[in-house]
């Protein structure tokens, strides 16, 4: 059990400090809807990866000889999930496959301190020993007794890193003969590596300050003499306001990129102090969402940005990656809607991409996607016409060894403390805090099935007084929404500029109970003529019904089925067919939600993301449009939402069932807009 507030030392060289600070892997553990999730995952693919999957249990990082780019970057993606997901789960199978993994890899650290299985200048890039240190940070944090080997780990391969730096930003840049990063990916994220430089630099600097401190600055340093300076991009004057195929493509454009990117600016801003940065970090956040958001939560991009396109796709490791920067910004800036931003991408853009057993995903998601199988030609960019099955790797396999990261860390997020002790829900779930303050047991459990409720029930243990604080999301009807504490009557909220609702809690033996009431009313939100329909955090789709049918998993380069011994039973990749309608126009002046908005304490069906089992629902008139297709119904491109004089009527008005975007794995979650009253 861990004790906060950490204690300080004085240091030369000052980092600014994060507005929360993050209590360590496995203090927090899920419940109810939530855990479900988890455990489908360890369940699932990303529990199992360990076993068959050739990428992972052939791994060069485990002495064998199967990668899927020069990057090797694959099972430093897969330690990254499986340490919190273990912890998290406290599941001693994925336990002891992350303690494999991680004394093969410590006890076949290099003489010179490099980490993995590069052996030549030629194949050695740093950018995914960025991803390891991801996972070795959470690692020691997890379990003390591993804590100073891999911290010694750590230091001798920022040693490393240094010298290798300071050979004209050798490992880094690539140098005549080099093999390691053709495609640049290491320059667009050299401020990853920093993360954990950071970490080490505050919590187990041992008398290697400077070279750490050094080495930060020299990979920003390389970033920028290779073009990688997102500080240049995140202006008004570069940022793209379209996408593909009106904007020039380049390491700044791709999706992922940009979404790590936007932690560049605040991870540059804690060594410099600059206050630019910190007003940067806000703009492109703003400026992402204005020109690139999808509806779900996530960025348009397929791989690269795709502008305001509900045809377009949004990479799964996108969701993934939103979801961990704005959980990390809101720690450091206390902005209440980059948490908001962090609930949005989890609650429907990464649920969405997932089959309900978690043994498949899409690369990329579409905001209306009415069929997924081979399509006759692909409407995205640099993603073949696979992209949109659930499948194990329905293209490049970063998103099947990336997107069990996404659950673990929300959850590892949900509970922050400020520099005094105080403790702060940020991101709501079903999620219990256990943890001390001055060496005295604190316990925090909330009961909750938010987001399809907005009742949050908690329970807390405190023998010393404790400030606690709810974060109040920006969409809450206030003037519905109550707090009680103990057997109180209600009481009005009244959130703080940064959306928290404090109290003050008394030290006691006893339990101290309070409830939180969130009212969440359906919001209507338009953008080009068209509509999307909201209930607190979640987006409503119409899913359409289908027929899934199994195939066997393909190879993502060659298209040909993998052999047996390469799957398992569970692997099989999916072409789902719609078979009632989706080619709707709305009149949104006709919404309606249910009353069930599972506020009771009843325990939600399992698996929660499903069209079957969602536990809410709301209702629209709508009549039958024509909406074009490029190609045949079915495996077609589904063209643009019609807007306008292009929404043309053919049907009677009917009354459509809305449900959650990630329990409709068809769906159709922007509207083109009719006036009823027009058609009666």
């Amino acid at each position: 059990m861990e004790s906060y507030p950490p204690n300080s030392s004085d240091k030369s060289e000052k980092l600014a400090p994060f507005k929360y600070d993050t209590f360590h892997v496995g203090s927090i553990k899920a419940s109810g809807w939530l855990r479900n999730q988890l455990q489908l995952c360890a369940d699932g693919l990303g529990g199992h990866m360990y076993d068959f999957y050739r990428y992972i249990q052939r791994s060069s990082w485990l002495g064998g000889d199967w990668e899927y780019s020069p990057l090797n970057e694959a099972a430093p993606y897969w330690f990254n999930y499986i340490v919190p997901l273990a912890w998290t789960l406290d599941d001693a199978r994925l336990k002891a496959q992350a303690k494999s993994f991680l004394d093969y890899v410590l006890e076949a650290q290099a003489e010179d301190g490099w980490l993995g299985p590069e052996t030549t200048k030629a194949t050695r890039g740093i950018w995914a020993r960025s991803l390891l240190c991801f996972g070795l940070v959470q690692y020691a944090e997890a379990e003390p007794a591993e804590t100073e080997r891999i911290v010694t780990a750590m230091h001798r391969f920022t040693i490393l890193v240094h010298a290798m730096l300071e050979r004209d930003f050798e490992g880094l840049i690539q140098q005549p003969g080099d093999v390691f990063d053709r495609g640049g990916f290491g320059n667009a994220r050299t401020h990853e590596l920093v993360m954990s430089l950071q970490w080490l630099y505050e919590s187990h600097p041992r008398d290697n300050s400077h070279t750490i401190w050094k080495t930060m600055e020299l990979m920003f340093e390389g970033g920028r003499k290779s073009h990688g300076d997102w500080t240049a991009f995140f202006t008004t004057e570069a940022f793209p306001k379209l996408g593909t195929p009106d904007i020039k493509t380049n390491i700044f454009t791709h999706g992922v990129n940009l979404i790590e990117g936007l932690r560049y600016p605040s991870l540059l801003h804690r060594m410099t102090q600059e206050e630019f940065l910190a007003d940067q970090t806000r703009n492109a956040v703003d400026m992402t969402y204005k020109y690139h958001s999808s509806r779900s939560g996530t960025v348009i991009a397929d791989e690269h940005l795709g502008g305001l396109s509900a045809q377009r796709g949004s990479e799964t490791c996108m969701s993934v990656e939103m979801i961990y920067s704005m959980a990390w910004l809101h720690r450091y800036q206390g902005f209440n809607d980059y948490a908001d931003k962090a609930e949005a991408a989890a609650f429907n853009a990464l649920p969405a991409a997932i089959s309900p057993d978690w043994w498949s995903h899409t690369y990329v998601i579409q905001t209306n996607q009415p069929w997924s199988k081979k399509l006759d030609k692909s409407p995205f960019n640099d993603v073949n016409e696979y992209g949109n099955t659930y499948s194990l790797e329905p293209d490049y396999p970063c998103c099947t060894v990336n997107h069990p990261q996404a659950y673990p860390k929300y959850v590892t997020s949900s509970y922050v403390f400020d520099k005094k002790g105080g403790i702060v829900h940020a991101l709501l779930g079903p999620t219990n805090l256990t943890t001390s303050i001055s060496g005295k047991p604190v316990e925090i459990i909330c009961t909750t099935n938010y987001p399809f409720s907005g009742l949050l029930k908690y329970s807390i243990t405190t023998p010393t007084d404790l400030t606690f604080s709810i974060r109040i999301p920006d969409w809450t009807f206030l003037d519905k929404s109550t707090f009680s504490l103990a057997d109180s009557p209600p009481s009005p909220i009244h959130p703080t500029p940064a959306g928290l609702h404090t109290l003050h809690i008394p030290g006691s033996p006893t339990l101290t109970s309070l409830t939180l009431q969130l009212a969440a009313i359906p919001r209507i939100v338009p953008r080009n003529g068209t509509v999307s329909i909201y209930r607190g955090a979640l987006l409503f789709a119409l899913s359409p019904a289908y027929t899934s049918t199994p195939r066997p998993a393909l190879d993502w380069k060659t298209f040909q089925p993998l052999p047996i011994s390469e799957t398992t039973t569970q692997t099989f990749d999916h072409d789902l067919s719609p078979t009632s309608l989706w080619k709707y126009a709305i009149d949104p002046s006709t919404l309606e939600a249910e009353d069930a908005w599972c506020d009771g304490d009843e325990i939600l069906a399992s698996p929660v993301w499903s069209r079957e089992k969602t536990p809410c629902v709301m209702w629209v008139d709508a009549w039958e449009i024509e909406w074009p297709v490029e190609g045949e119904e079915g495996s077609g491109v589904v063209g643009e939402t019609p807007v306008g004089k292009a929404v043309r009527v053919v049907g009677e008005r009917t009354r459509v069932r809305l449900v959650p975007y990630g329990a409709a794995k068809l769906h159709v979650a922007e509207f083109p807009v009719v006036d009823g009253r027009d058609l009666t």
